[in-house]
């Protein structure tokens, strides 16, 4: 995959696993990646791309968290959760 800045992007070993574990479509988590709602700083200089997305009938809120590499974005990890409230920022 390839994004805006035109920096390759790669999932790393510890992602695909716990965004399949934690069952979220991978087709979701590339749009919450390539067109979030916000971007946010994370602990560690790591960035939270997010979005809400409607899932199995109830709201979550889709968080994709990477690493900006020299030579590629990473994504870390990814997951949904119902707290949207914790991680939203108001603007």
């Amino acid at each position: 995959m390839v994004h805006g800045n035109m920096k390759p992007v790669r999932f790393s070993q510890h992602a695909r696993l716990e965004i399949a574990r934690r069952g979220v479509p991978l087709k979701v988590v590339e749009e919450v990646f390539s067109g979030p709602e916000q971007v946010v700083s994370e602990q560690g200089g790591l960035m939270a791309r997010q979005s809400r997305v409607g899932l199995e009938g109830k709201q979550y809120l889709v968080r994709v968290v990477v690493a900006e590499r020299p030579d590629a974005t990473v994504v870390v990890t990814g997951y949904r959760t119902s707290k949207i409230g914790k991680y939203w920022r108001s603007e």
